[in-house]
């Protein structure tokens, strides 16, 4: 009989738990190389990956090690590690198909109870590139701040919990949440993760500059004092602590982290048997009618848009914008990047009401390639075109479909950089060019969709174009960020000349002069991009269906 064939009820001898820890280390490794055998652009990808990983790594550890002696050392350390375990709990949930193991639902026909379970999937968890640099983030750590054999022996047993610490956090983070990360819910934080990791460098750029001002690693002392008893960063300050003499401390410290370790097993233990024994959604009937139906008429705020074939289209533009996870991770980070540019800047003081037309200009290429969104089902939407004036219908409920978001979150950026700066005289001014920018980026955008059309791939979150079609993708929204910035030339000429003229009390002027010149400009790009759209028809099918 064989480790795997034991009764479910039996509680396995010390030897064949030891088995069952090789066959899933096994089993790991085996996953592993299939999945660089599929291909060898995944296996470069992986190698290169592996690489810069394991030189970040020793870098890391070589500039651990030269803190060594700096007043400083064990803030840095500390902070770091609270990072990195940070970093472990937020992964799983952003790329659950990193690792084939994380999904623990595959193995619930086999005949094992969830202890020795745990065992094994922690130690093939500590196969991988993330373990092996977050050891030499603790090596390093621990070099850092270690002085004496105390802290040496210390630093021996606080390596090891720190890893271990991660990678049970990652595992219980992962097994609570397998089944939002197996569905359609799961796939959108996948895209999203792109967009967590831009904001992040965002807010890391930041701080960081906030940091040179505020007098250095000084300033990080008291959140050190804090992270410094939360694990798995306890363990590394236990060794700061017993280099300081602290021995009290050291011991609540890495006390602290043991049973941080234990209760993340247990609880990562409990989800594993609810999810092994609990019936999966899939095996359930559908015990309840469906609700909120209401026939073929809308509901909720989607009753208030007009009715006939512009009702409809904005509609299903705005479903897209929240059902369909590329597009609503490209309107996410629109509206996310929007915000933070001009506000960021505003904070540090170096900023401009201006600034606040980047958010315009962000949202106003969620315009170009309208009809990459409907990818192979546009066929449906060319079938109801038969004439220049279904086109012009599409494109501009298309068009009001976004304005209903881009035109409030654009007043509300301009509102805010203004008052973060106290400059309310160039309100108007800043809100009129937003709303000229806006109108423009329509405008070239309606026509970018018609001449420039490209498949957007469902399959891979940071795959947003179709083999063979990124030069369509940059000619598209490159060119008509150019023509865009043309476009707006006039309402540009006229703020610089009441500027250069000393005209200020005219300048109000410029926001209904703005809006209306985007509105205009906008609906020319419209009427000009509809007889294209229905000439093209056939071309753009082909296009958008390639992935």
């Amino acid at each position: 009989m064989t480790v795997l064939d034991a009764p479910a009820g039996t509680v396995a001898p010390a030897g064949r738990r030891e088995g069952i820890v090789s066959v899933f280390v096994r089993l790991k490794l085996t996953l592993l190389r299939n999945g660089l055998r599929r291909s060898s652009g995944r296996k470069a990808a992986y190698i290169s990956s592996m690489v810069f990983a394991l030189l970040l790594a020793v870098g890391q550890v070589v500039g651990l090690i030269a803190l060594r002696g700096n007043t400083h050392s064990t803030t840095v350390v500390v902070l770091l590690t609270g990072l990195v375990a940070l970093g472990w709990a937020v992964m799983p949930l952003f790329f659950p198909s990193g690792d084939e193991t994380l999904d623990p639902s595959r193995l619930v026909m086999l005949p094992l109870r969830p202890r020795p379970l745990i065992g094994a999937l922690l130690a093939a968890s500590l196969v991988g590139i993330g373990p092996l640099f977050t050891l030499c983030l603790a090596l390093g750590s621990v070099a850092a701040v270690a002085h004496g054999a105390a802290a040496a022996a210390t630093g021996v047993v606080a390596v090891p919990l720190t890893l271990l610490v991660c990678v049970a956090l990652a595992r219980s983070v992962a097994t609570a949440n397998v089944r939002l990360l197996t569905s359609r819910k799961g796939r959108d934080l996948a895209v999203l993760s792109g967009l967590v990791i831009a904001v992040g460098i965002q807010f890391v750029n930041f701080g960081i500059q906030r940091l040179g001002r505020a007098g250095g690693l000084a300033s990080l002392e008291p959140a050190a004092d804090v992270v410094g008893w939360l694990p798995p960063a306890s363990a590394i300050g236990a060794v700061g602590s017993v280099s300081e003499g602290a021995y009290g401390r050291a011991a609540l410290q890495l006390l602290i982290s043991v049973l941080a370790l234990g209760a993340l097993v247990w609880l990562w233990e409990r989800s594993l048997t609810k999810l092994m024994t609990a019936p999966d959604g899939s095996t359930l009937a559908t015990a309840e009618p469906s609700r909120g139906t209401s026939g073929t008429g809308r509901s909720g705020l989607f009753a208030l848009l007009p009715e006939g074939r512009t009702g409809t289209v904005m509609e299903r533009s705005l479903r897209y914008v929240v059902r369909d996870p590329k597009t609503k991770a490209t309107w996410v980070a629109a509206l996310a990047i929007g915000l933070i540019v001009p506000m960021l800047n505003a904070l540090q003081g170096t900023g401009s009401v201006y600034l606040a037309c980047f958010a315009a200009g962000m949202l106003g290429i969620q315009m170009y390639n309208q009809f990459g969104q409907d990818t192979s089902a546009f066929w449906m939407v060319s079938l109801t075109i038969s004439s220049t004036r279904d086109a012009y219908v599409e494109l501009r409920a298309r068009a009001l479909a976004l304005l209903l978001i881009t035109l409030p979150y654009t007043v509300l950026v301009t509102v805010l950089t203004a008052a973060v700066l106290g400059d309310w005289e160039a309100l108007p001014e800043a809100m009129g060019l937003s709303f000229a920018v806006l109108g423009a980026m329509l405008a070239t955008g309606a026509l970018a969709s018609a001449l420039y059309p490209y498949s957007i791939p469902q399959e891979g979150a940071f795959k947003n174009v179709a083999p063979g079609q990124a030069g369509l993708a940059w000619i598209s929204i490159l060119g008509g960020m150019v023509s865009g910035t043309l476009l707006c030339a006039p309402v540009i000429a006229l703020t610089i000349t009441l500027h250069v003229s000393d005209m200020r009390g005219w300048l109000w002027l410029l926001l209904p002069a703005g809006a209306v010149y985007g509105a205009l400009i906008a609906w020319a790009g419209v009427r000009l991009a509809a007889p294209r759209t229905a000439r093209r028809l056939p071309e753009i099918l082909t296009a958008v269906s390639k992935g």
